[in-house]
């Protein structure tokens, strides 16, 4: 029975997408498999649509979007809103589960790691976001903490190395050869198949109505209320822009209906037709162009857009993934910090160009949509850095042979 019970600890947006991404592969591998999620962070929609999924634990939305390891206001807000309960609820739920006997998959960082280990159970470890590549190479190289990371070889950690390491950590897999490579040499039998985060995208033609247009894919981020405020300077940012620029809005829940009207007509932008074959849900004619709106059209979108406009951490990394270059422009956060945004483009190679100010994403704008040899060369960049689709379907059969088998 143990072998066929499996626990999936994730701990965010992106780590909720990877991990049903791999479960839709294995439930096709292993349709007989009871299969158990427990989100450490936000509600875990994304991964919870998976069907025949079971959830247990509490699910706390935290106002700090999972960031409070970043400032000790953010730390503050989420203990307030009931953060160490809902830690102590999730470890009971996980102690209660594991007693029953079964496997853990972890995948996000040190903390699912960690309660993998602590079920006392065989785990594995899908390590999606550190990569080597953010040290030895990249736009702002040789920052402070470089000395660091070099000194250790990795950019994990000793305490982590220590918990791939240990004999009841069956599997680890990571998101490119290079910080596989980095983690072998500390003793953790580390894979790299391919990276999940790529799988799931059917490129389609682009409509008639769309052809011509210049098209930028906005990407907001999808934590709410920071996506709102991320919109709102993204669009301001792009104007002015030509009428018959596309500005294709994808996201998913956030912002709500209510939330989007009031934010676009304080921006001065007006209801307009929907341009057919777009898929759109909606249209509006503004300062910086035409805005369409997308809920669930990501992955339609991607490849239609020449250009992203992202403050969002997964969706930013698979646009470049797919050759589509992007500017961002960092905000207060608690997510889509200049850090992060600095960390993010060196971790893309410069396929992703931070842009400290309004002004120079509009020159950033310019720049790229008249030049498509720059935008081609930042792209396959983009699609080196994230390497190709196919790991969701590979890491599944490896999850089949060493966790279940």
């Amino acid at each position: 029975m143990s072998a066929k019970r499996l626990l999936v600890l994730s701990n965010g947006h992106g780590e909720d997408l990877i991990a049903r991404r791999i479960l839709e592969s294995l439930q096709q591998l292993r349709p007989d498999v009871k299969l158990t999620a427990l989100p450490l962070v936000g509600a875990g929609r994304a991964l919870l649509e998976l069907k025949s999924l079971e959830a247990i634990g509490p699910r706390l939305p935290l106002p700090s979007g999972g960031f409070s390891n970043q400032s000790m206001g953010g730390l503050l807000r989420d203990l307030r809103a009931g953060l160490a309960q809902s830690s102590l609820g999730q470890w009971r739920a996980l102690q209660r589960w594991s007693r029953q006997g079964g496997s853990v998959l972890a995948v996000g960082d040190l903390l699912p790691l960690a309660l993998a280990w602590a079920s006392g159970l065989s785990y594995g470890f899908i390590g999606t976001p550190k990569s080597d590549y953010t040290w030895r190479s990249g736009p702002g190289k040789d920052c402070p903490a470089d000395g660091y990371h070099r000194l250790k070889g990795s950019e994990w950690d000793p305490w982590e190395w220590a918990l791939m390491a240990r004999p009841r950590c069956r599997l680890v897999t990571c998101r490119d050869p290079l910080t596989a490579r980095g983690l072998r040499r500390h003793g953790v039998r580390a894979l790299a198949p391919g990276n999940p985060m790529m799988d799931g995208f059917c490129k389609q033609p682009l409509p008639a109505p769309l052809q011509g247009r210049e098209r930028l894919l906005v990407l907001p981020g999808s934590r709410s209320p920071e996506a709102q405020g991320n919109l709102v300077r993204l669009l301001q940012a792009a104007a002015p822009g030509p009428a018959e620029r596309l500005l294709l809005l994808a996201c998913g829940s956030s912002p709500d209906e209510s939330t989007l009207a009031g934010l676009l007509s304080e921006l001065d932008y007006r209801p307009a037709p929907i341009p057919s074959g777009s898929g759109a849900q909606g249209a509006w004619q503004g300062p910086a162009g035409t805005l369409l709106l997308g809920r669930g059209c990501f992955e339609r979108w991607a490849s239609w857009a020449e250009l992203g406009l992202a403050c969002a951490g997964t969706a930013t990394e698979q646009l470049v993934g797919l050759g589509i270059p992007a500017l961002s422009l960092p905000g207060a956060g608690p997510q889509f910090k200049a850090s992060f945004a600095r960390r993010q483009s060196r971790l893309l190679g410069g396929a992703v160009q931070v842009c400290p100010t309004a002004e120079a994403l509009r020159r950033g704008i310019k720049l790229l949509l008249a030049e498509p040899a720059m935008r081609h060369q930042l792209g396959t960049i983009g699609q080196q850095r994230m390497g190709p689709a196919g790991g969701s379907a590979a890491t599944a059969a490896w999850i089949n042979r060493e966790l279940l088998g």
